[in-house]
């Protein structure tokens, strides 16, 4: 009854939360609303009795969340991607699309004949499912993952030259800002 309970609210909890993406106003409090969504969705899946999956989605958009809100940290002209600004663009049309995708896939729900399950499941699932996406490249995979983000932090290492907050010295309390750059907002 319990698990009944805790999933029933993660879900009512995913759904709630994946709407506030398109209601609040900034990109930062957006980024967190998905990523409250995502949880509660892992959390859902772990009830289910899909270890692997669940903790899969939970680290997965947790590190990818944070990820997006320090890029916006960085990047966002506005501080932090808090300005008010809105999520959702041509609303009609936004609505138009998602209520008839919804009402598809739930009509395919309802119509399309569910397969029986075949045969036991494997002693251990988390290699089966590993073996079944990744084949025999799974470390080959890993290795690329870590090339990949390795070359996204260097990349942002050499694109930016000079910090945020380089032009106002470690302490931030110089008068007039020393920027290299002429034009910028210190100018």
């Amino acid at each position: 009854m319990a698990e009944t309970v805790v999933f029933a609210v993660c879900a009512v909890g995913a759904v709630a939360s994946g709407v506030m993406v398109f209601v609040v106003d900034s990109m930062a409090r957006a980024t967190f609303a998905l990523l409250a969504s995502f949880v509660l969705t892992g959390v859902a899946i772990l009830l289910l009795g899909l270890s692997y999956l669940g903790v899969l989605v939970i680290l997965m958009m947790v590190m990818e969340m944070m990820v997006m809100a320090v890029f916006m940290i960085m990047y966002m002209m506005n501080p932090a991607g808090l300005m008010p600004m809105t999520m959702v663009h041509n609303k009609v049309g936004s609505l138009a699309v998602a209520i008839g995708a919804f009402a598809v896939l739930a009509t395919g729900v309802f119509l399309v004949p569910w397969p029986e399950r075949g045969g036991t499941p494997p002693a251990d699932p988390t290699l089966a499912l590993g073996e079944a996406v990744m084949g025999e490249y799974m470390l080959v995979m890993m290795l690329v993952g870590l090339l990949l983000f390795a070359t996204m932090v260097a990349a942002t290492v050499l694109t930016t030259h000079r910090g945020r907050y380089d032009r106002y010295g470690d302490d931030l309390r110089r008068e007039r800002p020393d920027d290299p750059i002429g034009g910028g907002l210190g100018r």
